[in-house]
């Protein structure tokens, strides 16, 4: 395969001999100057004088006295000129982004040579004197046309008339804009080409030849540029095509012009090619073409090892003919971790994305913590924004304290900490310490930089390409932070807001990119579309070759409508289809081997069709194209059912545990019970293994905490009523009812206790779900309190009071002496009735048919009510009142006839309220003695459940794979 720039090189040295030095050969970018070198030298045995190698974009910036501009302060300079021009109080912030759209438009009327007086004059003036325009042809005067046939002037909104009076300004403010920048010495890169061609003497440039290889779609600066080169006997012109989309469609019947064609054929008729047309007839030749649909983005990356494989590389295939070309940019990371070992060399033309570095995702977390995460009224910060810093690798490996006060912070759920308690050593002071504006903010932010930079000086981790990366990706983002300092030194950033600055640094990371360092011309290419330009490739390999890859989706905006963009010899989105067409067919024409694959998969922006240049090849292509697909080999997970059995060394340990000889403080609590009735394994995890769920800190409050919270409010009224004595009267509840205030107290009290743990001295602050939780709780305490209104005056007997009693039972360890036991939310007693009260916050009340139903494991097995007959056994036997057994619903308490007393009996039977617990007791006791030697019972194993939807919020569910 003889590639484009080898014939450039056969035919410049041919031409023109081994003394290069007075040449120049500009490239449309600088990486085919690398392969041309190469090339070049193969072409003598002997040295010979290089040529100088440029790109289009150094060749304008040598030739120009201005300075390219910070993109940041040429955005400031225009905002000046536009506050100047039209007097507007729009701020920096709002103008910021469209400010930048507005020197695109600039940009592009400059690059193309564009009458801006013309342009921008009024558009009322532009419809009169349209007959006048005879610089037009008659597609740019249609285009005009259909522009005012769209666009009436006559008919106005309020949207159309705000167009037109700034479209009446923009040609001053195109015009007052260059001149500032012309007074401070910057430009645009558009403003500068204009500048270069309005002053361009030809007999004056450095070099005697300029050759312009590879190039596609000329604008108007670059068009005349070649044209003036061209007239001084200066210019050389070597184009890359293939007659199958420039000649050959134009011989059809009918004839037509093909897409990727369409600039070369106007190019090649201005600017005659140096090359005969024979050498570019190479697309028709035998290719291998294999079109791939895979069901994933990363399904491609992976096929990567089998088409390396492919290749031959053992067989003397060099690697540097073979190319991966990824259409979307974010493939990077998979393809580099999918080349196998036997590709000894890499080239990566693209940069790792910053983005993907530490260093950005602990800017971002610094700035969160600042801006959304510090509340300033309070003087707090937000608890996930400090969790992100301290769990941030930076953050654990230059402080000590960073693990310690991340669980402290987790153990006594601190949504909102003070900056004093979180200041625990010298890097988490400079952490959390709260900036004031846009310049202290930055500063924080380049010192904290200044600090990382710590981490990556040790000696023995220089040669780790990972750290040679980050701390890349650390002095980048360093001089990025410091080029806003500057700008706000100087007053051009002033004003902006604190989010604006966010935005904008954020922008400035995400879009830069950290080089790869290597040698461009050895090894396999991994590279983006545009780094294809020139280079010819025996074998290819393009990933992600979509509809909206390739070409990209969606067209730039604009402040100039389309018609007169089109009317003015302006880009438009024609153009940029035209270019990636051009890439596209120019890429493939040489290769031998072509593989191109797509992603079938219709998710976010892809809609899981090929390119339009795919199926365009499928249609014209001379070749056979095979068509293949991917498939991920996915085998069903089987999750095997696990029978722990109970060892002699597990049932010591359990008999140990629960020996109140030897641990007088264990019991069996209703929930421990529940938990083995309900699933076995998990009483083994929790119970026997001692597992736990790991303890997060959460704003959201689940029906558990929301539980917890109201039975601490309740307790705290009670405790109140209870003060000067046992006995609840009526009239204290109905004052207490009318005490919105108070009533409210309790609550926050309870939150303060329970969420928060805060001092009873600090007001806690809650966000919107927590305040709907908060008014909801003070309403279930009402609810609460007009239900025991219904019920008094009776005693409190009791409240949150832990109960315990003593069992024995026999194991195959011997005799154990155990405990049962647990808390009840309140006890209290009316007349001969000791009643035993559940607070339920959420459920339906259940009837149980009978005492076996409760210790038999099902679906609808009312744990509930085997805890308070639990409680109501222990009672039965330590005072001598009759025990009732009741759950009260809060949320089902509404009706005047309500009663929390548990009821039995079978469906569609009589039921039978249980007043007296004492005719069930003996059946409870003896089930219950039954089920503890039934744990200690060494043939029975710890299972699983059959129900799997007692495992839908199990903690222990990615244990056992449920």
């Amino acid at each position: 395969m003889e590639t484009f720039l080898q014939l450039v090189a056969q035919d410049l040295y041919t031409k023109i001999g081994s003394d290069l030095s007075r040449t120049a050969i500009v490239f449309p970018n600088k990486r085919a100057s690398l392969f041309f070198n190469e090339y070049l030298a193969a072409q003598s045995a002997r040295p010979l004088w290089s040529p100088a190698y440029v790109s289009i974009s150094e060749l304008f910036r040598q030739l120009s006295p201005l300075k390219p501009g910070d993109p940041i302060r040429l955005v400031c300079e225009l905002y000046k000129v536009f506050r100047e021009e039209t007097h507007s109080e729009e701020t920096l912030d709002d103008f910021y982004f469209w400010g930048e759209l507005l020197i695109s438009d600039f940009d592009d009327v400059d690059k193309n040579l564009v009458d801006a007086d013309r342009l921008f004059s009024n558009l009322q003036d532009l419809k009169n004197i349209m007959d006048d325009y005879d610089f037009l042809d008659p597609e740019q005067e249609e285009a005009i046309r259909q522009f005012f046939q769209n666009f009436s002037i006559e008919r106005r909104t309020e949207l159309k008339a705000k167009f037109i009076s700034l479209w009446d300004k923009l040609g001053d403010i195109y015009r007052r804009y260059r001149a500032r920048l012309s007074e401070l010495g910057i430009a645009y890169e558009g403003m500068m080409y204009r500048q270069v061609m309005e002053q361009l003497v030809p007999d004056r440039l450095r070099y005697d030849r300029y050759v312009f290889v590879g190039f596609n779609v000329l604008n108007r600066v670059e068009t005349r540029f070649f044209q003036l080169l061209q007239d001084a006997g200066k210019a050389m012109f070597y184009w890359d095509y293939d007659i199958f989309y420039t000649r050959l469609p134009r011989e059809q019947q009918p004839p037509y012009t093909h897409e990727a064609g369409e600039f070369i054929l106007r190019n090649l008729a201005v600017f005659p090619n140096q090359l005969p047309e024979t050498a570019f007839d190479v697309l028709r030749r035998p290719k291998n073409v294999r079109f791939i649909s895979a069901p994933t983005e990363n399904a491609q990356a992976r096929y990567l090892p089998e088409w390396i494989r492919g290749l031959g590389l053992d067989g003397g295939t060099k690697e540097k003919e073979n190319a991966v070309v990824l259409c979307n940019e974010a493939l990077l990371l998979p393809v580099l971790h999918s080349i196998p070992s036997e590709v000894k060399n890499v080239n990566i033309t693209m940069g790792f994305p910053l983005a993907q570095t530490p260093v950005y995702s602990f800017i971002n977390a610094l700035m969160e913590l600042q801006t959304t995460g510090y509340h300033a009224g309070t003087g707090r910060y937000s608890y996930e924004t400090v969790l992100a810093l301290l769990k941030h690798p930076y953050t654990r490996q230059l402080s000590s304290a960073a693990e310690t006060l991340e669980r402290q912070l987790t153990k006594d759920n601190r949504f909102y900490p003070l900056p004093s308690e979180l200041k625990q050593d010298a890097f988490l002071e400079q952490i959390f310490t709260p900036q004031n504006g846009i310049a202290a903010l930055c500063r924080y932010l380049t010192d904290l930089l200044r600090l990382v930079a710590v981490v990556y000086r040790q000696e023995k981790d220089a040669e780790d390409i990972f750290n040679q990366l980050y701390r890349e990706s650390l002095f980048k983002s360093y001089t990025l932070i410091n080029r806003l300092v500057s700008l706000i030194e100087t007053g051009d950033l002033a004003g902006v807001r604190i989010d604006t600055l966010k935005r904008l640094l954020n922008r400035l990371l995400t879009s830069a990119n950290i080089p790869f360092h290597g040698e461009p011309a050895i090894g396999m290419q991994v590279m983006g579309v545009l780094e294809t330009r020139n280079l010819d490739f025996r074998n290819l390999i393009m990933l992600s070759l979509n509809e909206g890859q390739l070409p990209k989706a969606g067209g730039d905006s604009s402040f100039i409508p389309y018609n007169l963009r089109r009317a003015f010899g302006m880009t438009t989105i024609e153009h940029k289809n035209a270019v990636y067409a051009y890439y596209f067919y120019r890429l493939i024409q040489r290769a031998e081997n072509v593989t191109l694959l797509y992603n079938t998969s219709s998710d976010g922006l892809n809609r899981g069709e090929m390119s339009r240049f795919m199926l365009q090849f499928l249609v014209e292509s001379p070749h056979d194209i095979r068509r293949q697909y991917l498939e991920a080999g996915q085998s069903p997970q089987s999750s095997r059912n696990i029978n722990i059995v109970k060892t002699p060394e597990m049932l010591a340990q359990m008999h140990s545990a629960y020996d109140i000889h030897r641990h007088p403080r264990a019991y069996f609590s209703p929930s421990a019970l529940n938990a083995y009735l309900d699933c076995r394994l998990k009483f083994y995890y929790r119970y026997v293994a001692g597992l736990k769920a790991p303890e997060e800190v959460s704003a959201e409050i689940d029906s558990a905490l929301f539980g917890t919270i109201f039975h601490y409010a309740a307790e705290l009224v009670y405790h109140d009523l209870t003060a000067n004595g046992k006995e609840i009267r009526k009239e204290d509840l109905e004052q207490l009812l009318k005490n919105d205030v108070r009533l409210q107290t309790y609550v926050d009290n309870a939150f303060k206790e329970k969420l928060f743990h805060l001092p009873a001295t600090e007001q806690p602050e809650y966000n919107g779900t927590q305040l709907i939780h908060s008014k909801v709780i003070a309403s279930y305490l009402r609810q609460l309190l007009r239900n025991d209104l219904q019920y008094a005056p009776f005693c409190m007997e009791g409240m949150e009071q832990e109960v315990r009693e003593v069992m024995e039972i026999s194991t195959p360890q011997g005799a154990l002496t155990l405990q049962i036991g647990g808390t009840i939310d309140r006890l209290d007693s009316k007349d001969d009735t000791l009643r035993i009260v559940d607070y339920k916050t959420g459920g339906t009340p259940k009837t149980p048919e009978s005492i076996e139903q409760l210790f038999t494991p099902a679906d609808n097995r009312p744990s509930y009510i085997f805890q308070t007959f639990l409680y109501a056994a222990i009672m039965c036997r330590r005072q001598p009142l009759k025990v009732a057994p009741s759950l009260l619903y809060i949320h089902r308490a509404a009706s005047e006839s309500y009663s929390p007393v548990i009821e039995m009996g079978a469906p569609r039977q009589a039921k039978m309220p249980v007043n007296n617990f004492a005719f069930y007791e003996d059946e409870f006791r003896e089930r219950l003695q039954g089920l503890l030697q039934e744990i200690y019972n060494e043939e029975e194993t710890f299972s699983q459940t059959e129900d799997t939807k007692k495992c839908e919020y199990c903690d222990f569910r990615s244990l056992c794979k449920r």
